[in-house]
């Protein structure tokens, strides 16, 4: 295999290198009637699966993409809502969260009796096993605990460890409903986690539950991306709110936002996506976990700093979400904010905070700044509130340099690296005359000649998530579960809900080409197309014939000269005769060049 990811490698860096030249010639050229119909479903989709196209071409291109701007009249896919039902700790308020699945500081709670035990006796069971190693208790390794499992026989125990995926499957399925919980409970931590690839989703949850009752928060929330970009009709929707947590980013990592980053995407994200960008940005400045995760929630007014003994105040005035809010999430780092404007956005936003016992928003009228303040050359008059932020979200959400900066944002992720300057025009121009509708900024984008030509043809990158699920739905994969996948992007460099930084994951081309990223990606698909990624199975005896064909119903289009090249001469040169062809053609199509493109 090794020869056949060198045999791409090479042509794949400089096929992927953006043209950063500013020829907006090729965005006067339109597509032909096809080639609009795939580029559509590849830029507003994770991807096309078979008979995505057809289905496209008899509805026609518009009316699909009007359907598309209104997900409410889309029936959703069955086998999505199947997939989401058990997730349960993406349906929960973040109080529900933090009782259900507790942080350390609760479970050292829980263990010095300050706190009631956990009603489900798994996560009860895991609690008080990490209530025994916080507490510094001398404890066995979990090899040790249980050699032998009181309700198994030695014969299973073994058989759990040393047997076939499905003589496992046959004794996880074969343990009766009222011992379950225990069983698993007693089984060493390793072994648990070594199950977790052949056993039912119900089950699954239960070993996670056991090891950490917090390993499940983000595991429900990469299951739920997964299934809904994999799985859900509403494409566009999916693709929108991963660009909007994208551009309105949290850290999942940071402390208690672990617990409410399921909350901040489906209730300060998810219902705004296709809405006005003011009742967007009110959503997200009012959400806790934004608050938590740019540190605003500890932002008081100056004449407010506590200085206890004379020592150095641990509070006071926080620009952190100012300067991001105007910086990342507004005017753009060149929209004609100062150092000052930051400051006095910051001291709109004091009293902004979060209660920390139930992680609700909660606005603190003792530790607001009450004085007069001038954003951006607008005065807000001293004696104000909770008012003076939302005045300030008013300015940014009308300001020119928000509509152009937000336009130029979706053209970016939607059209091309370097969108030419009438499409921006155009898109600024209706944002600014719907008081920031971003349906109708979308809709102005999508039915544009710049969009619909050979400039934005096949000019996008696709990043890891996108290259993944894209995979999975041309190949129309079976998918037993997606928790490997949540493991394999981060070897592609794109942790989900990770990103540290809140600048997000970049749009550009340019963050996603290298030869290690190109290299990851070969080894993803050459390890998906043989089969050795648990929870997931390609049927590969449907593609049959020369390359050209395998490639082309992989691609949904005529594969590239150098694409065949490589694979003719990775076929030529590939010694192993236990690799069927197939494998390898599959393999080198998903992982090539062509296939990174939308």
């Amino acid at each position: 295999m090794r020869k056949m990811l060198a045999a791409i490698l090479f042509f794949g860096v400089i096929a992927l290198t953006a043209d950063t030249t500013h020829d907006y010639r090729p965005f006067e050229q339109r597509l032909s009637k096809d080639d609009q119909v795939l580029h559509a479903v590849q830029r507003l989709t994770f991807g096309p699966r078979p008979g995505d196209l057809e289905t496209v071409k008899k509805l026609g291109v518009k009316k699909w993409i009007e359907l598309q701007l209104h997900p409410e009249q889309i029936p959703e896919s069955p086998e999505l809502e199947s997939r989401l039902k058990p997730l349960d700790s993406l349906r929960m308020t973040t109080q529900e969260t933090a009782r259900a699945y507790p942080p350390r500081q609760a479970i050292r709670a829980i263990a010095n009796g300050k706190q009631a035990p956990l009603q489900d006796p798994i996560a009860r069971a895991a609690a008080e096993h990490l209530a025994e190693r916080l507490k510094d208790k001398k404890s066995q390794a979990d090899q040790a605990i249980v050699e032998t499992v009181p309700l198994l026989t030695p014969a299973q125990i073994r058989t759990l460890r040393n047997g076939t995926p499905d003589e496992k499957k046959a004794i996880l399925d074969g343990i009766p409903e009222e011992r379950l919980d225990d069983t698993i409970v007693s089984l060493p931590q390793p072994l648990r986690s070594r199950l977790l690839q052949i056993a039912t989703p119900e089950i699954r949850r239960k070993i996670l539950l056991a090891n950490n009752p917090q390993q499940l928060l983000n595991y429900d929330l990469n299951e739920g991306k997964f299934y809904r970009a994999i799985y859900s009709n509403r494409q566009l929707q999916e693709e929108l709110v991963d660009f909007w947590y994208n551009h309105f980013n949290v850290f999942l990592d940071k402390g208690a936002d672990r617990m409410m980053v399921a909350s901040y995407e489906r209730d300060a994200i998810r219902p705004h996506v296709l809405g006005h960008f003011r009742d967007l940005l009110d959503a997200t400045a009012n959400s806790p976990a934004m608050m938590f995760y740019l540190d605003n929630w500890q932002s008081v007014a100056p004449d407010q700093v506590r200085r206890p003994n004379g020592k150095k105040p641990t509070r006071g005035l926080n620009e952190n979400y100012a300067r991001e809010l105007m910086e990342l999430h507004t005017l753009g780092v060149d929209g004609g904010y100062s150092q000052q404007d930051i400051i006095e956005v910051a001291r709109c936003f004091t009293g902004w905070t979060v209660r920390p016992a139930i992680g609700q928003f909660e606005y603190n009228d003792r530790v607001h700044d009450k004085g007069q303040k001038v954003v951006l050359g607008v005065i807000i008059p001293a004696g104000g509130g909770k008012e003076d932020a939302e005045k300030v979200l008013d300015i940014l959400a009308k300001h020119p340099s928000t509509a152009q900066f937000i336009s130029r944002e979706l053209a970016v992720r939607f059209v091309a690296d370097d969108p030419p300057p009438s499409l921006i025009g155009a898109m600024t121009k209706t944002f600014l005359s719907t008081n920031g509708d971003i349906r109708a900024v979308m809709s102005t984008m999508l039915n544009s000649k710049e969009f619909f030509s050979q400039g934005a043809f096949h000019a996008k990158v696709k990043t890891p998530f996108e290259m993944m699920v894209s995979s999975l739905r041309a190949t129309d994969a079976r998918i037993d579960f997606v928790y490997p996948l949540g493991q394999r992007i981060n070897e592609l460099g794109e942790p989900l809900y990770r990103k540290l930084e809140p600048t997000g994951y970049s749009n550009l081309n340019t963050e996603w080409v290298s030869s290690s990223a190109l290299l990851a990606r070969m080894n993803f698909a050459i390890a998906l197309s043989k089969g050795t990624i648990p929870g997931l199975t390609l049927d590969l005896s449907k593609y049959q014939g020369s390359s050209e064909d395998v490639a082309r119903r992989i691609l949904f289009t005529d594969p590239s000269t150098q694409t065949l090249d490589a694979i003719n001469s990775a076929l030529a040169k590939e010694a192993d005769p236990s690799v069927s062809s197939n494998i390898v053609i599959a393999g080198l199509v998903l992982g090539s060049p062509d296939f990174q493109r939308k």
